[in-house]
């Protein structure tokens, strides 16, 4: 199958493709799904996984090819498999999970994922995702699990009550917030609630967000401009557009 021309861009900016073929499905709620594959050498040729690790995959939507960023779950090198996670809905991605079964393949193409946490490692986390993003959500948790995490978290059906989150009570609090107003909602209870928990000295705070990409630009701005976190100590990355 062919990219097109966003293949070509990514082939330029040295992305590397790869072939997964899934092993088997799990419908962990009504709306989300798991499929999990075997890699294509992925883990070999890149010498392992890091927490938050991606790949665009291809999906075809009106005969042309169609790419969108995936969470590696619980990659297992020795083994060259991991696993998928899709919040379904309407598009191309969803109505391949839906359908996907033993033996199906999917391309993709490996570019654009690095991510390490700062040196020296931060003290306390405040993440802030939705289900779109919940794979990467928990790759972060596992990545320093005793590290206490305030995770607030836009939920937009009532399945996501049910979602696989990673959380440790001993370590971790999460808010559960529902989508209101855009994601505007979110943004005002982060707002409300961030400020007193960084308290003066935030030297030792690392702030994560993944949302829709206007909520993720306006908590980005806000933790940076008016808190005044330090480049090395937010990550910000819109996960998907409304």
């Amino acid at each position: 199958m062919g990219h097109g021309w966003e293949g070509v861009v990514l082939k330029l900016m040295r992305g590397r493709d790869f072939t997964f073929t899934v092993t088997g499905t799990e419908q962990v709620t009504e709306d989300f799904r798991r499929v999990h594959l075997t890699d294509g050498g992925l883990l070999a040729a890149t010498g392992g996984a890091h927490p938050t690790m991606w790949v665009r995959v291809w999906f075809q939507r009106d005969g042309k090819p169609h790419q969108r960023g995936f969470t590696l779950v619980d990659p297992d090198p020795v083994a060259g498999r991991f696993s998928f996670e899709f919040a379904l809905h309407g598009g191309a991605a969803s109505e391949w999970a839906r359908a996907a079964k033993p033996g199906d393949t999917v391309d993709a193409t490996l570019q654009g994922t690095g991510f390490t946490l700062p040196d020296p490692a931060p003290a306390r986390l405040f993440v802030i995702g939705d289900a779109a993003s919940l794979p990467a959500v928990n790759s972060l948790l596992d990545a320093v699990p005793a590290t206490p995490a305030t995770i607030w978290f836009e939920t937009t059906r009532a399945s996501d009550e049910q979602l696989p989150f990673r959380v440790d009570p001993a370590h971790h609090t999460l808010h559960r917030v529902p989508r209101r107003d855009a994601g505007a909602h979110l943004v005002d209870e982060v707002k409300a609630a961030l400020p007193g928990l960084l308290g003066e000295d935030s030297s030792d705070a690392y702030v994560w967000i993944a949302c829709d990409t206007s909520t993720t630009r306006a908590l980005s701005s806000y933790v940076r401009r008016e808190l005044g976190l330090s480049k090395d100590r937010v990550h910000a990355l819109g996960y998907w557009r409304p």
